[in-house]
Parts: structure tokens; sequence; C-alpha cells
């Protein structure tokens, strides 16, 4: 049976009933958020009519700002003295990632496709950029200046033309390490506005802030609804959920590391889930130990006690193959394999947004440095999609040319199935070319 809602869950796939205490770990995942379709709806379309004021006076509300006297747009010599005023070594680790993030999604860049076929029809595959795209930056000091890299890079190599941040600084204040991040990557303007608001504005358009074509980025409940809502007039790349890490370990490793790695992503939210899988009683007793002496120690505790203790599982198995079921039903946003032989053992995984080989590679290091994209799915949504990457700021046209001869030969087939489907003028745009009229 499954402990106390507030300590770790307990999960040994040996014994009866596991199965119904597996399902409850999955149903964990079933995001709970709440209803403000209503409010959000509400200021979309405040936004849409009054544009700029309506952006005035919910700044003013929700972060206590004067965009009056502030302006809605960061001036540059704003954006250069932040980056200025960053610690060397800081600056050096944010060039470093900014690097190793653009190196990998370069390589990402597909080809155009184009060829004659045995018909002698012309065919073909366009890659083109989208034009322009919204980044959505969460504000305040907590802000996250690799979520800027991570998602304003790819969109960079992808070939978008305009770049537009927005970035809520209650009463003022904005992470300058973020602005940093922004003029690393090549933002091409920055907006001190957030919320459902600054969705809105990016979706709309307003005088001060112009219409984008894709809104990417990650934000609370208002800012996830109101992309829900946009989409179609404008495009997004994922409603995120909590952050997720599973790790599959055995008794070689140090239960420390093992601890921190679990309480890397239990920090960022309440609502977090961090599972172990071990083949070793011993080993995950040892593991729990490690994480409440971690938990004392870190200034994220309240949030990572909460996440670990209400949300955090660890599963005994006999075997550790017999995980790779388990994980694929999960489909964790990132997992570690911190076992001897981890190649072989990924090769077996469908579903992941991230899979970290070996004991030396703590998830953290994808957060920041790797290379590959930390933007990842979550709730389970790895098993139909994938983390965000140049292709999500790409789009394909197909191409199509017919000679008269290759019309000769693939027409009439079109003309019968136009014809079974009850579509005449397309039958005779076709049947005309042939003198088939």
């Amino acid at each position: 049976m499954l402990p106390p809602a507030s300590m770790p869950r307990r999960l040994d796939a040996s014994v009866p009933g596991f199965a119904a205490d597996f399902e409850t770990l999955l149903a964990d995942r079933e995001a709970v958020t709440d209803d403000v379709s209503g409010v959000v709806r509400d200021i979309l379309e405040d936004v849409r009519t009054r544009g700029d004021a309506a952006l005035a006076d919910y700044t003013q509300r929700f972060d206590k700002l004067d965009l009056g006297k502030t302006g809605i747009r960061f001036a540059d010599e704003e954006i250069d003295k932040a980056a200025a005023s960053i610690p060397a070594e800081t600056r050096e680790a944010l060039e470093l990632a900014a690097r190793r993030i653009e190196a990998f999604h370069r390589r990402q860049v597909p080809e155009d496709l184009g060829f004659d076929d045995e018909d002698g029809v012309t065919l073909g595959l366009a890659w083109k950029p989208v034009d322009a795209v919204g980044l959505y930056v969460p504000g305040g000091r907590a802000a996250y200046p690799s979520s800027v890299l991570m998602n304003a890079i790819p969109a960079k190599v992808a070939g978008v033309t305009r770049l537009a941040m927005v970035v809520p600084t209650p009463n003022g204040v904005v992470n300058p390490l973020v602005l940093a991040a922004a003029k690393l990557a090549g933002v091409d303007e920055i907006y001190r506005v957030g919320g459902a608001q600054a969705v809105g504005a990016l979706a709309y358009g307003t005088k001060t802030i112009a219409a984008v074509d894709k809104i990417v980025g990650p934000g609370n409940a208002y800012v996830a609804t109101a992309k829900r809502m946009v989409f179609g007039r404008v495009g997004i790349d994922s409603i995120a959920g909590p952050s997720e890490i599973l790790v599959v370990a055995d008794r070689d490793n140090d239960p420390a590391w093992i601890a921190a790695d679990l309480l890397s992503q239990a920090e960022h939210d309440p609502v977090a889930q961090s599972v172990l899988i071990a083949d070793d009683p011993k080993f995950i007793d040892a593991v729990m130990r490690a994480a409440e002496g971690h938990l004392k120690s870190l200034s994220t505790e309240a949030v990572a006690r909460e996440s670990w203790e209400n949300h955090g599982s660890a599963i005994l198995v006999r075997h550790l193959d017999d995980a790779a079921a388990l994980i694929d039903r999960l489909a964790p946003e990132h997992l570690e394999l911190a076992i001897a032989d981890p190649k072989p053992f990924a090769a077996k995984i469908r579903h992941a947004g991230a899979i970290f080989l070996g004991r030396h590679t703590p998830e953290a290091i994808g957060d920041y440095v790797a290379g590959p994209n930390h933007v990842l799915p979550t709730s389970r949504t790895a098993r139909f999609s994938s983390g965000l990457s140049v292709f999500d700021f790409l789009k394909r046209t197909t191409v199509v040319g017919c000679t008269a001869d290759a019309l000769a030969r693939i027409g009439p087939a079109a003309i019968r199935l136009a014809e079974a489907e009850g579509l005449p003028a397309h039958a005779r745009s076709v049947a005309i070319r042939l003198n088939r009229r």
C-alpha cells in the first residue's frame, strides 16, 4: 500500500497491489490547475480592443509598475547596462552555454528536398522560417536566463527574422542575467510586460508591440490559458506542466549523488515529480536519508520538501531490466540512467523527453551547458511530442511541377478520383489540360 502523502511513495514491483499503486503514480501527472479561463478571456479581449492602454492598466495593477514612466520597451542602453553588470565568470558561463546550444541546434537544420520521379513529376519540400516569434519569459529575480537561451537560440538558428521577448518586471525588478542572455541570443525587442496581457499583445498586436506568428516560453496558469486561447491565430510551442525527473540507479552509485539529482527537479515547483527506480532496498533507504540531509541545507528547502514528500517516489524492481516498461508508461521529461552500461538500456526506451547517460551526467548539465534543448514535454506528453528544437521555428512547403507528359501519365487517375468524390470542377481542371473536356 502507498504510505501517507506526507512521505515519498515507496512502491515494490514484486508485491500484489503494485499495479494499482503505479496507476496512482501515473495519475499524479494529470495537471490540476485553477480555472482562470473567464479572467483570461476578458484580459485578452481588453488588450485586443485597447492595446497599449490595457497593457498599462494591467501592469500597474499586477506588477505595480507605471509604464507611462518606464516605457513598454526596454531601451538598448538599459539592456547594455544590465549585460555589463553581471560578473565576468557568470558572463563566461553564459557564453559557453550559448555556444554549445547554438552548435547543437545548427546540426538540426534540415536540407530542402527536390527530385523528378519516375513519371517525370517534379516534387520537393522547402523549409522556411517563421517570420516573427514572441518569447514569454517569467519575470522577477527568479527568472531563468538559461530558458532565454534555450528558446531564443533555436529560433535564430532557424532564421526567424524578428524575435520579441516579453518579461514582467514586478515593482520594476528584472534579473540582469535575463537581459544579458537575451542580448547574447540576438533577441530583437524586449518589453517589460507579462501575464495573459503580454500574450494578448503578442497575438493581436498593439501600437507598440507588433503581432507575432508564434509564441513560445513557459508561464503560470494565466499565461498557459492565454496561449491556449490565442492558438489558431498564432502558433504556440506547448503547454508545460510541472518539472519531472526519473532516475534509474544501481547500488554502485553514491546515494548522495542520486538524492541531489532527484531534488534538482523538486526545487522547481511544489508539484514537481521526482522518481527513483532501483533494484536494492538498502540503496533506496540510503538515498532517502541523503535526500533529507540535502533538504536541510537547501535555500529552496520549502519548495523542494513539499515536492519530494508529496510527489516523490521510489520504485523497487527485482531487476533493472524490468524498469524499461515502467519508464515508457511514465514517459518522463528527464530520464537519468545512472547505471554501468547505459547506452544499450537507453536504446530500449521509447518515451522520454531527454535521456542522460551514466553516473557522471546529472540532469542539471542538460539544463545549462550540454547543448540539447531543456524545454521538454511534461505530464507524460513525451509519448507523442518532443522537446523544443529548430523544427519548431520552421515550416514545410511542398512543391509539385508537371510537364505535359507527366500530367498525361498521372492526370487520368486524378480525374477518376475527383469524379468519385463528386467534385466535377476538380476533374475538369485536369481534363481540360488533357483535351478530355
